[in-house]
């Protein structure tokens, strides 16, 4: 029984997957912090206030609602959001179009007279039925090598 869990343990996934997640809570608390300390006094000095809001309530028959701090949430959270989107996913997504390069173009296919499976035009059998295809009507005629040629 130890055994297993330590092999489940040990796969690479589990182990790649635990990095990621200590990773992205390093990242979050960068992210947090520069929202915290840059952007939302920005957004305070944008709007007139400290960008303090958790102070801010307001009374319903004598009961009160401590908005603000949904307001700083909620201000943080589309912030947060804003940062790692243009800062980290589109320079990944950039980078990694350049390093795909350009996708091959899509092989033309056409139904096997005999089986009707999709097959390339190009085609001298059927890779489903291997019946002959060259000549047929939406297959090319190709030339067939004779037994010399072949050798």
């Amino acid at each position: 029984m130890l055994k297993g869990f330590r092999s489940f343990l040990l796969r690479g996934n589990v182990v790649d997957l635990a990095v990621g997640i200590v990773i992205g809570a390093a990242f979050t608390a960068v992210v947090t912090g520069f929202v915290t300390a840059f952007l939302t006094p920005l957004i305070g000095v944008a709007t007139g206030a400290v960008g303090d809001f958790t102070q801010k309530t307001f009374a319903v028959a004598g009961t009160n609602f401590p908005y603000g701090v949904f307001v700083n949430a909620l201000i943080s959270f589309v912030l947060v959001a804003a940062v790692i989107y243009f800062i980290v996913v589109v320079p990944v997504s950039r980078l990694q179009s350049r390093l795909d390069g350009a996708k091959p173009a899509p092989v033309a296919k056409a139904d096997c007279p005999e089986c009707l499976s999709p097959i390339p035009v190009a085609a001298v059998r059927c890779s489903f039925c291997t019946s002959e295809v060259a000549g047929r009507p939406g297959f090319p005629a190709q030339a067939v090598p004779t037994p010399a040629q072949a050798r």
